[in-house]
């Protein structure tokens, strides 16, 4: 009797990055809605029938995308964990990173589908609110950490204080996008300075 092929687990998850990567090509150039499973197949050069062995679904396939970016999100912050420095020093010094990442308009493209799709749908209106749940709450670790100037603040202060910084880093797309020329140079002129002042004790 013939038994079911067992699918190598690295094949099945090169496999799901192949189709993650054309999702994601797809949205970017049409859309969440005008992006089906039929193109979303083609860009990634396999069958439907295929995809579906991987991904139930268009909001599974965005769910997948959310969560790599999120372990992307978090391998960053595993790198601040891991710096000998204070958190204002290793925040500070990492500010590029954040910056890149967020003025990469190819890449965050799918983001801002994301989010227009999360005004219509609340299962990704809720995947999106959980991601940033997590991405809080490591922030948070960071800013509480033995090695912050800031740890000893109430938790409405640290609350404000994360949602002005995931706030000015969001924005950094939008501006890019309304003003091409923007560079990550220009940006961290300003952006340290300002940075610096969230990270540190508050003037009475």
């Amino acid at each position: 009797m013939k038994t079911k092929r067992q699918t190598d687990p690295a094949i099945a998850k090169a496999r799901r990055d192949q189709v993650l990567t054309a999702a994601a090509e797809c949205f970017r150039r049409k859309g969440f809605h005008a992006a089906g499973m039929a193109e979303i197949s083609r860009t990634a050069g396999m069958s439907a029938g295929h995809i579906y062995n991987y991904f139930e679904s268009k909001e599974a396939i965005i769910e997948s995308i959310i969560e790599k970016d999120m372990e992307e999100m978090f391998s960053i912050f595993e790198h601040f964990e891991g710096q000998p420095e204070d958190t204002l020093t290793v925040l500070l010094n990492g500010l590029n990173i954040g910056v890149q990442r967020h003025m990469d308009t190819g890449e965050c493209a799918v983001d801002l589908e994301m989010l227009a799709e999360a005004g219509r749908n609340v299962k990704v209106a809720k995947l999106l609110r959980d991601a940033d749940t997590q991405a809080r709450n490591r922030m948070r670790q960071l800013l509480i950490s033995e090695r912050s100037v800031i740890k000893g603040i109430d938790e409405v202060e640290l609350e404000s204080r994360i949602n002005v910084i995931f706030s000015v880093m969001a924005g950094l797309l939008l501006r890019k996008v309304l003003y091409p020329e923007l560079t990550e140079e220009t940006v961290l002129i300003a952006l340290r300075p300002a940075m610096k002042t969230l990270l540190l004790p508050f003037e009475d």
